[in-house]
C-alpha cells in the first residue's frame, strides 16, 4: 500500500461551488428542509408543545416533500410508480401515526440527495460550455485586401483570416501565408509551440506568438476540433447517464411491492373483522419499517466518509458514485505530458558546455520555452553566458546573433550537415533516444554553416511516478496503458522508465476515448489520468476521470482531481474506493437483514408500533455508524 503523508495541499483556484448551489432551486429547499428539521427535532426533544415545533417541522414537510410529491406525481401521470412518491406517502403515514420526526427525516434524506443530482448535472452543462468558449468569438476576415470583423461562427470553408500575435485562431484551417509559434496545448496537450509557417494546419482555440498567420479556413465553427471535443463530452456524458436505468427499474418494483402489501395490510384485517384503528396501525408500521431509509444510509455514509477523508489528502472526488466506481477499477489510462511528466521542457543528455553556453547567449533574449529551457539548463551547470549582438528571432525557425565574433544559430534539427563532427553526431545520436527527447535543437556556426552541436530537449518524468506506475499495476487486472499525442519514440522511451509495456502514442482527443472504450468492451472498470482539454472526451467517456490539477476546464470534466499533482494519491485512493465497496456490501447486508426481519414480524406477528420504530431507526443508527468509520480511511 502507498504511504501518504498528511501535508497540507495548496487550495486550487476554480470556479466558486457555492454560488452555484445558491443557484439551484433543489439545494436551497434541500437547505430549508434540514434547517427545519433540526430545530423542530430539538424542540421535540426539549419537550416543548406541539404549537412550538408542529408548524416548524410542517416546514420541513413542504420543502423537503415538493420536489420528490412533484416528480411522484409526474411518474404518475407517465403510468409508473417510482420511490419518490413512496417515501412522500411513507412521511405523511409516519405523521398520521404520530411519528412526525420519522416522517421529516426521510424527507431530508431525500432532498438532499435530489440537490446532490442537481449540482452534479448543472457542473456538467458548464464544463461543455468551457470548452465551446475556447474558441475565439471574433475573427479577422481578409475580402479584397481590405480587413473586416466578423463573427467566428460566421466564418464560412474557404474564407481567409488574419491571426496576429497574441490572438488565437478563429477555426481550423490551413496556413497560407506566414510563420509563427502556435501553443497547441489546449488540443494535443503537448506544452511546447509547434513552428507553423504555409501549408501547416491549425486549430480553433490554439494561439499565435512571434508572428502573423494568413489562414485559409477549412472547417466551420460547428465542426472545429474543439467543438468535436465539446460534442464527445456531451456524448459521453449522456452515455454514463444511462446507468441509471438499472436503478429506476429497481425503484419501480420495489415501490410498487411496497404499495400493494401496504393496501393488503390495510385491507385484509378489516375484512377479517378487524378495527380501523388497528388495521391503520399495523399498516403504517409496515410501511415504517419496510422504508428503504436504513438501505439508503447503508450506501451514503461510507462513501461520504470516504470522500470526505480523500479530501483531507489533496484529493477532490466529485461523488459518492465516483468514490464507489473507484473501488471497481481494474484498468488504468495514463496521459503523458502533465501527468506522469512535469509539463516542462529541458535540456536532456550531456552536451558539451561550449555548446551549450553558446546556445544559451543567443537564446536569453528568446521568450520560447526551449530557449528558457537552453538557458536554464547553462545556468545550472554553472557555465557563463556571453553576451549577443545582433539577436534575430525567426517564428518557425529559430534565433540566431553573434556571440564572440561568431554567428551562431540555434533551431529545430533540420540540416543534415553535421559530417565530420563528433560532438555533433555524438549528441544526436545518444540523447533522443536515451532520454526521449521530444525536440532536437541544432547550434549552427553560420559562417560555415556546419552544425556543431546538437541539444536535446525533452519534457521532465515526475520523480514520482515510476513507483505510483508500480502501485496503479499492483492493483489492476489491465496493465497501465500510456496514451499520448506525443511522437511514438518519445513515448517509448518513457514508457521504459516508467514500466509501462502498452504504449498508444500520436492520439488525437478521440483516438484517446477509443483506447477507453476499447477497455471497456472488454468489460473493464476503467479509471484516465489526464491534465489537457485534450484529454477532457476520454476524462468524461472513462468510469472515473482523473485530473491532474492543471486546466479548470479539464477539472469540470473529471469525477476526481489530484491537488499538488501527487501520483502517489491515486493507488491509496483505489484502496479507499475499494474499502468503502465493502462496506456498503456489508451494511446492506445489515441493513436489509433488519429489514426482513420486522417486516416478517409485523407480517407474522404483531409488532408493536415503538419496537418496530426502534428497529428500523437502529439499523439506521448502526450502518451510519459503520459508514463513518471511513472518515479515518485505511490504515498505512
Amino acid at each position: 500500500m502507498t504511504a501518504l503523508d498528511d501535508r497540507p495541499v495548496a487550495p486550487l483556484a476554480r470556479t466558486p461551488r457555492r454560488a452555484l448551489l445558491l443557484r439551484l432551486p433543489e439545494a436551497r429547499r434541500a437547505g430549508l428542509a434540514l434547517a427545519a428539521f433540526a430545530v423542530g427535532g430539538l424542540l421535540v426533544l426539549l419537550g416543548a408543545p406541539v404549537w412550538a415545533w408542529a408548524p416548524v417541522l410542517a416546514v420541513c414537510f413542504a420543502a423537503g416533500g415538493r420536489d420528490p410529491a412533484l416528480e411522484g406525481l409526474r411518474a404518475l401521470r407517465g403510468r409508473r410508480l417510482d420511490v419518490d412518491l413512496l417515501m412522500v406517502v411513507a412521511a405523511l403515514g409516519a405523521a398520521a401515526i404520530g411519528q412526525v420526526v420519522d416522517g421529516a427525516l426521510l424527507l431530508v434524506i431525500f432532498a438532499t440527495s435530489g440537490a446532490l443530482e442537481a449540482w452534479a448535472t448543472a457542473r456538467t452543462e458548464e464544463s461543455v460550455g468551457g470548452l465551446l468558449d475556447l474558441a475565439p468569438a471574433r475573427a479577422t476576415r481578409l475580402a479584397d485586401g481590405a480587413e473586416e470583423d466578423v463573427r467566428a461562427a460566421d466564418l464560412a470553408v474557404d474564407d481567409v483570416v488574419l491571426v496576429r500575435p497574441g490572438d488565437a485562431v478563429p477555426a481550423d484551417g490551413v496556413v497560407l501565408d506566414g510563420a509563427a509559434e502556435v501553443d497547441q496545448s489546449s488540443i494535443t496537450g503537448e506544452p511546447l509551440p509547434v513552428p507553423k509557417i504555409a501549408g501547416a494546419e491549425v486549430y480553433a482555440g490554439t494561439v499565435a506568438a512571434g508572428g502573423a498567420l494568413t489562414v485559409r479556413v477549412a472547417r466551420p465553427a460547428g465542426e472545429s476540433v474543439v467543438a468535436r471535443i465539446a460534442e464527445l463530452v456531451r456524448e459521453a456524458a449522456r452515455t454514463k447517464a444511462t446507468t441509471q436505468l438499472v436503478v429506476e427499474k429497481v425503484e419501480q418494483r420495489y415501490s410498487i411491492g411496497i404499495v400493494v402489501a401496504t393496501l393488503a395490510i390495510f385491507a385484509l384485517p378489516l375484512v377479517l373483522g378487524a378495527t380501523l384503528d388497528d388495521a391503520l396501525l399495523r399498516a403504517m408500521t409496515f410501511m415504517i419499517v419496510a422504508s428503504p431509509c436504513a438501505l439508503v444510509l447503508a450506501t451514503m455514509p461510507p462513501l461520504l466518509a470516504a470522500v470526505a477523508h480523500a479530501g483531507r489528502r489533496g484529493l477532490l472526488v466529485r461523488s459518492a458514485r465516483v468514490m464507489e466506481g473507484l473501488g471497481a477499477v481494474d484498468a488504468v489510462v495514463l496521459d503523458k505530458t502533465g501527468t506522469v511528466t512535469v509539463g516542462a521542457p529541458r535540456v536532456v543528455g550531456a552536451p558539451d558546455d561550449e555548446v551549450l553556453a553558446l546556445a544559451a547567449a543567443v537564446e536569453a533574449h528568446s521568450e520560447h520555452p526551449l530557449g528558457r529551457a537552453v538557458v536554464a539548463a547553462a545556468r545550472d551547470r554553472g557555465l557563463i553566458v556571453g553576451e549577443v549582438a545582433d539577436f534575430v528571432a525567426e517564428p518557425g525557425v529559430g534565433v540566431r546573433g553573434t556571440v564572440a565574433g561568431r554567428r551562431i544559430g540555434v533551431g529545430r534539427a533540420t540540416s543534415d550537415r553535421r559530417e565530420g563532427n563528433p560532438r555533433a553526431t555524438r549528441a544526436l545520436a545518444s540523447s533522443p533516444h536515451d532520454h526521449g527527447a521530444t525536440t532536437i535543437v541544432d547550434v549552427t556556426d553560420l559562417d560555415t554553416g556546419r552544425v556543431f552541436g546538437t541539444l536535446a530537449i525533452a519534457d521532465a518524468l515526475r520523480p514520482d511516478a515510476a513507483a505510483a506506475v508500480a502501485a496503479l499495476t499492483a492493483r489492476t487486472t489491465v496493465p497501465p496503458v500510456l496514451a499520448t499525442g506525443d511522437r511514438a519514440d518519445a513515448a517509448q522511451v518513457m514508457a521504459g522508465r516508467l514500466g509501462v509495456v502498452d504504449v498508444r502514442a500520436g492520439l488525437l482527443p478521440a483516438d484517446k476515448l477509443t483506447v477507453v472504450e476499447g477497455l471497456r468492451a472488454d468489460g473493464r472498470t476503467v479509471a484516465v489520468v489526464g491534465d489537457g482539454v485534450n484529454d477532457a472526451p476520454a476524462l468524461a467517456g472513462a468510469d472515473v476521470g482523473v485530473a491532474m490539477g492543471g486546466a479548470e476546464l479539464t477539472m469540470r470534466a473529471a469525477d476526481v482531481v489530484v491537488l499538488g499533482d501527487d501520483l502517489r494519491r491515486l493507488p491509496w485512493l483505489l484502496d479507499v474506493g475499494r474499502r468503502a465497496r465493502r462496506t456498503v456490501v456489508a451494511n446492506l447486508v445489515v441493513a436489509g437483514t433488519i429489514v426482513v426481519g420486522l417486516v416478517t414480524w409485523d407480517l407474522v406477528g404483531h409488532l408493536p408500533l415503538a419496537l418496530g420504530v426502534a428497529g428500523h431507526e437502529g439499523s439506521t443508527i448502526l450502518v451510519a455508524l459503520n459508514g463513518l468509520r471511513l472518515l479515518r480511511g485505511p490504515r498505512p
